[in-house]
């Protein structure tokens, strides 16, 4: 079993006070088209969860966003949720077994490889299930994650990570779809104060849509993490490659002194 170094032992690169990842699921055409100018303009590199048939609708631009300095991830080809959204029930979660979860993480790597010429090293669930199948035959698949990707991604979880316990294949993310600048902002604050790491989650970018961020809103964030110096806004490999680093270097010298 593998020890995991005590939360008080961790510390953020150079004085920083904690982390902040934006992340964008599907590959929506919204998120090249109005969020990429806000991101670049603003100097912040944002993760982009990508499922190959959006991703084909604005493919040149997203060979940009590739080698620009933004990370891109795995969301699955077909994107599976709960049977019990109409949108996807003939792709229903449940209906999935590991094999053919597993068959299609790596389609998906291999298709945004060939397409983009970078293999995604983090994942995000879609919808944020974690499970499939259904019941005496449901399993969870983070553990398949944890063996594809350095870290996993999950969504509706309105809370920051704890660097120094949280579980790199199921890290928590924060939807940011809809809200105004000062609840993303109160969501901020408290990621300074507990010296957390928050993973923010958006689908669209425009105005007045449920599943969209505000571009103003956007820019306002932007702007706001800019201005403090205590905070370190990097892609969500980024800070999983750090994080894993130095608890894995606590873990050894704590292994050392007992």
């Amino acid at each position: 079993m593998p020890t995991v170094p005590p939360a008080s032992s961790f510390h953020w690169p150079e004085g920083k006070h904690c982390a902040v990842s934006l992340s964008f699921d599907d590959g929506r055409v919204t998120q090249v088209d109005h969020g990429l100018s806000i991101l670049d303009s603003n100097c912040v590199n944002a993760t982009f969860y990508l499922t190959p048939p959006l991703m084909e609708q604005r493919l040149e631009q997203w060979r940009f966003v590739a080698r620009s300095g933004h990370e891109i991830g795995n969301h699955t080809v077909t994107h599976p949720c709960t049977g019990n959204l109409e949108f996807t029930r003939t792709n229903a979660i449940e209906d999935y077994t590991l094999e053919r979860m597993d068959a299609e993480l790596a389609q998906a790597n291999a298709i945004i490889e060939d397409k983009l010429g970078v293999t995604p090293r983090t994942f995000a669930y879609p919808c944020g299930g974690t499970f499939l199948g259904r019941g005496e035959t449901a399993a969870s698949y983070i553990p398949l994650v944890a063996r594809r990707f350095l870290a996993g991604r999950g969504y509706w979880e309105p809370y920051p990570n704890s660097p120094g316990v949280c579980d790199l294949a199921h890290l928590l993310g924060c939807s940011f779809d809809a809200l105004p600048f000062n609840q993303v902002k109160a969501l901020i604050d408290r990621t300074i104060d507990e010296r957390g790491w928050l993973i923010l989650v958006g689908h669209d970018i425009r105005t007045g849509d449920w599943q969209g961020v505000d571009p103003a809103v956007l820019t306002e964030i932007c702007q706001y993490l800019n201005c403090k110096t205590d905070i370190w806004v990097d892609t969500i490999a980024s800070v999983a490659e750090y994080v894993r680093g130095v608890r894995s270097t606590l873990g050894h010298v704590r292994k050392q002194v007992t």
